[in-house]
């Protein structure tokens, strides 16, 4: 047996003093923020003549906003929409300003950013800080200042730096100095870095800190692809204790790791895939940015992707990020600290086998008295399962399979 016990109390404390220490003073993300963003689902499509419905134009953003507004999404907090590569020309122009490409965005970013604004959903845009994006577009290198009062003008409410075509070495002065001319502008502008996980590659080491002074979130791993194996490397990079040491606890309201987009309504998880993906991005305090077709989502996605018990999880005021508690023959046991004293929790199942398997939480070794009596309810059946002491185990579905509890200590006993 192979296992990794930590105290969620411990994790609660250390998290909310690390990250109020040191969150991005533009009063935003104060709990992960929600959307949807392009890139898995449509990368750098750009054949509106043969594939109009899904090019990277605005038609395709004020498609995905109008989903957003009217389909439930925004009053639950999904309210952005996007932009990531391939958006502009490939020349700046006479004074050395990005263009959108005037036949994919014949009204321009700010046309569309007002139009959004109307739904109630906000826009993001994308930018790489070396020579180009990584698509081959026009790099911010150079145009810092401009490029962020762009930004600001176009009424942009969140900007992605990514980091092809740049010096590693450069990086931490680079991002910072990205963030301040952001906040010069004087306009709130969500800032999304890329900058830890090109230094990862690299072998770079990497200021967590730092990285938190001047970003809101921020990637820290590989991009995420349509496959259960990619989400579940993900997991396990952020399962990892040395990983949660060096980057978990950084976490808390204005700063946030960001594991990549949700891919839950795609082609390649299973509906009990969907179910863990959705349920640890939550417990992770990640941003939760859809990549999918919201146009043609299937109610099972959309359910899991609308289950306000768990999403209530990621919002969690607190801001605490989930940690791994256990792992024993494929089976794991995850948890994270809540606001009202109460535990969210994960019992996942890794095996192949196709069978279920009996997966327990041992109250103490997630924070709680070993003696109390804990409440349990299931966010994904949204049931009460009754009041447990000591522990409280139950099957969970193989391949993946989740059960996603909230642990409540009755009134009378004592609490963390």
């Amino acid at each position: 047996m192979q296992a990794t016990l930590r105290y969620c109390v411990v994790v609660m404390l250390a998290a909310t003093f690390t990250g109020l220490a040191v969150s991005l003073n533009n009063g935003l993300a104060r709990t992960p923020p929600m959307g949807w963003l392009a890139w898995e689902r449509f990368r750098c499509d750009l054949d509106c003549k043969d594939d109009p419905d899904n090019c990277i134009s605005e038609k395709l953003f004020l498609d995905m906003g109008k989903r957003l507004s009217e389909d439930g999404w925004t009053k639950l907090g999904y309210d952005r929409v996007n932009i990531d590569d391939c958006w502009p020309t490939k020349q700046r122009d006479a004074e050395g300003r990005l263009v959108a490409d005037p036949e994919r965005f014949p009204h321009g970013i700010k046309w569309l950013a007002e139009e959004l604004a109307k739904m109630g959903v906000k826009l993001g845009i994308y930018e790489d800080y070396g020579n180009y994006t990584c698509g081959g577009y026009p790099g911010t290198l150079g145009h810092i200042t401009t490029d962020a009062q762009t930004f600001a003008s176009w009424e942009v409410d969140m900007l992605k730096m990514d980091g092809c075509y740049a010096k590693v070495s450069k990086m931490n002065a680079a991002y910072p100095e990205i963030g301040i001319a952001l906040n010069k502008t004087g306009r709130p502008i969500l800032y999304s870095c890329s900058w830890p996980d090109y230094e990862r590659v690299t072998g770079t080491p990497i200021n967590y800190t730092l990285v938190a002074q001047y970003c809101n979130i921020w990637r820290n791993f590989n991009d995420i692809q349509d496959s259960w194996q990619s989400v579940y490397t993900i997991i396990d990079y952020y399962g990892d204790p040395k990983n949660y040491e060096a980057f978990g606890k950084i976490a808390g309201p204005g700063n946030w790791n960001d594991p990549d987009m949700l891919i839950v309504g795609d082609f390649s998880l299973s509906f009990e895939q969907s179910k863990a993906q959705f349920a640890f991005w939550c417990l992770m305090a990640s941003p939760l940015f859809m990549s999918n077709d919201l146009r043609a989502i299937s109610d099972e996605a959309k359910t899991i992707l609308q289950n306000e018990e768990v999403l209530a999880i990621n919002q969690d005021p607190l801001g605490v990020q989930g940690y791994r508690v256990s792992q024993s023959g494929g089976t794991e046991v995850w948890c994270k600290p809540l606001q009202d004293k109460s535990v969210a929790v994960i019992l996942w199942n890794r095996s192949t086998g196709g069978m279920h398997r009996t997966i327990a939480v041992e109250f103490d070794k997630v924070g709680l008295p070993a003696t109390a009596h804990v409440s349990v309810r299931d966010l994904y059946e949204h049931q009460d399962k009754g009041t447990f002491t000591g522990f409280y185990s139950t099957f969970v579905n193989p391949s993946g399979g989740v059960v996603m509890l909230k642990l409540t200590v009755k009134a009378g006993d004592n609490a963390l």
